[in-house]
C-alpha cells in the first residue's frame, strides 16, 4: 500500500486499539477488509471500523468527531486530514424510503454484517491477529469472483435501490461475475433507480467510468437492463449504423464501448474526460441520415452538447463539469479542419483551456474506430513546436493606448485590438511599435 493509504490503515487501527482499551469489540468493516484480502490499495480516507461501543461513547473517546449519521450509529473520528466512518454493530428494522431503516437497535457483529450489502463487503478483520471474521461467505465469493447479496437479493435492493447500480461498480471495477440471482434481482428491479437521488446516481456513474472498468461496467449494466434506466441515450446507440470507411468496428454503441476501454490506461482518466467519450457520439441516433449511399451525422457534434450538458445536469454533475463535457462533444471533430486553419485561428484553437483533454479524447475517438491519428499528431506537433508562450503573447497595445490615439471608448474598442491580436498571431506584428502603426494606417479615430 501506499503512504495515503498506510496513513489511513494506521488511523483505523489507533481506533479499534483505543475501543478496544475500553473494553470494546471493534474491527475493521466492508471496503477495507475485501480490498486487503485482495491484495488492493485502499484510499487514506476509506477506512471503516465497526464496534460494540455506542455512538455517544465513540464521541466520549475521540477528540475530533463529526456526527454523520448518530441515529444510525454512525460516527466520523477525523484525524488529521483521515477520517474513519466508525458505526455500531447495528440489525434493521424496515426500510421506509428505499434508503434509511425506520428504527435500529444495537447488535452483534453476526447482525451486522447480515444487514450489509454484499457478501464481500460484509466481512470484519482483527488488525492485531488478522484474523478475519466472516459470517456471510465473503472470502468464498471473493475467490469465485462472484458479487453475492447477502441474504435475499430482492430485501437488500429494496432496502437500498443504489445497490443496484453498486453491484454493477463492484463486478466492474473487481472483474467479478454477479451471482445469478443476484443479477436476476437486478434485472427485475432496475426502474427502481429511479428512486434514487440523481446526484447517488451520478456519483455511481462517475466512479464506473473513472475507478479503471469503463467498459465493462456500461455493458454489465446494459446487461442487467439498468443503463436504458439511468442513461437511455447511450443504451440507445445500439443499433445505430455507421459508415464502414470511417467506423469498421461496428455502430455507435460499439465504438462506444470500445473507446470506453481506452479511458482506462490514459493518463488523463478523469470525469470529464470519461463523460466525453461517453457522450462524444450521443446525438448520432438523432442526427443519423442516407445521403447518395452514404450515411452522415450531420449537426451531431452541436446537438450532442446540449445533450451532454443536459445528461450532466440530470447526473447532478457540477457547472464546471457540463461546461467541460459540453464543449468537448461539441469540438472533438474539429481537429479535422487544424491542418486547413489560418495560423491565428489554429493557435486560439490550440491553447484553449482543457486543450489537452480535447486531443486526448480524439486520439481515443481515432484509435476505437479507423485508427487515423494524423489530425491528433499534427496538432501535437504544433503545440510543440509553436510553444503555449507563443499562442498566448501578451497584448502590444491597451485600450489606454487608443484613447491617445484619439479612439472613443466603445465597441470598436474590441474590434481594433483583436486586429492586433491576430496580426501577432499570424506574425505581422512582433512590437509595440508595429502595433500602433497597424492601428493608425487601418482605423481612423
Amino acid at each position: 500500500m501506499g503512504p495515503m493509504a498506510a496513513n489511513g490503515e494506521g488511523v483505523a487501527r489507533g481506533i479499534v486499539a483505543r475501543l478496544r482499551d475500553r473494553g470494546h469489540q471493534a474491527y475493521l468493516a466492508g471496503g477495507c477488509v475485501r480490498d486487503r484480502l485482495l491484495g488492493l490499495a485502499r484510499p487514506a480516507g476509506d477506512f471503516d471500523v465497526a464496534t460494540s461501543a455506542r455512538p455517544e461513547e465513540v464521541e466520549r473517546l475521540f477528540g475530533h468527531t463529526i456526527a454523520v449519521g448518530a441515529q444510525f450509529g454512525v460516527i466520523l473520528v477525523v484525524e488529521g486530514d483521515v477520517r474513519v466512518e466508525v458505526a455500531t454493530f447495528r440489525a434493521d428494522d424496515a426500510y421506509v424510503d428505499g434508503r434509511h431503516p425506520s428504527s435500529i437497535r444495537f447488535t452483534t457483529p453476526e447482525e451486522d454484517a447480515a444487514r450489509r450489502d454484499f457478501t464481500i463487503n460484509g466481512m470484519f478483520e482483527d488488525p492485531v491477529t488478522g484474523e478475519v471474521l466472516d459470517f456471510v461467505g465473503g472470502r468464498r465469493d471473493l475467490e469465485r469472483r462472484i458479487v453475492r447479496a447477502i441474504g435475499d437479493p430482492r430485501r437488500r435492493f429494496a432496502e437500498d435501490r443504489l445497490r443496484l447500480i453498486r453491484a454493477v461498480r463492484f463486478a466492474a471495477r473487481l472483474g467479478f461475475a454477479v451471482e445469478p440471482e443476484t443479477a436476476a434481482a437486478v434485472r427485475e428491479m432496475a426502474p427502481a433507480i429511479h428512486e434514487v437521488s440523481a446526484e447517488r446516481v451520478g456519483e455511481e456513474v462517475v466512479k464506473i467510468l473513472t475507478e479503471g472498468a469503463a467498459r465493462r461496467g456500461f455493458e454489465l449494466a446494459s446487461e442487467l437492463g439498468l443503463l436504458g434506466e439511468v442513461l437511455p441515450e447511450v443504451e440507445q446507440m445500439r443499433g445505430v449504423e455507421q459508415g464502414k470507411e470511417f467506423h469498421p468496428e461496428g455502430d455507435v454503441f460499439t465504438h462506444t464501448m470500445l473507446a470506453l476501454e481506452r479511458v482506462d490506461s490514459s493518463a488523463l482518466r478523469g470525469e470529464t474526460l470519461a463523460l466525453g467519450v461517453l457522450l462524444h457520439d450521443v446525438a448520432k441516433r438523432e442526427c443519423a441520415e442516407r445521403r447518395d449511399g452514404k450515411i452522415t451525422f450531420y449537426g451531431h457534434t452541436e446537438r450532442g452538447a446540449a445533450m451532454a450538458r443536459e445528461i450532466c445536469r440530470r447526473l447532478r454533475r457540477p457547472n464546471a463539469v457540463a461546461d467541460r463535457v459540453s464543449w468537448l462533444v461539441k469540438d472533438h471533430l474539429r481537429l479535422v479542419s487544424a491542418p486547413e486553419m489560418r495560423l491565428s485561428t489554429l493557435k486560439r484553437f490550440l491553447r484553449q483551456d482543457g486543450i489537452d483533454e480535447l486531443l486526448e479524447l480524439c486520439r481515443i475517438d481515432a484509435a476505437a474506430s479507423n485508427g487515423n491519428l494524423y489530425h491528433y499528431q499534427f496538432c501535437l506537433q504544433k503545440l510543440a513546436e509553436i510553444g503555449i508562450e507563443r499562442m498566448k503573447p501578451p497584448p502590444l497595445v491597451s485600450g489606454h493606448d487608443l484613447i491617445t490615439l484619439g479612439h472613443r471608448p466603445g465597441p470598436a474598442f474590441k474590434e481594433i485590438l483583436d486586429a492586433v491580436e491576430e496580426a501577432q498571431l499570424e506574425g505581422g506584428v512582433a512590437t509595440r511599435e508595429q502595433a500602433l502603426a497597424l492601428v493608425r494606417e487601418r482605423f481612423q479615430p
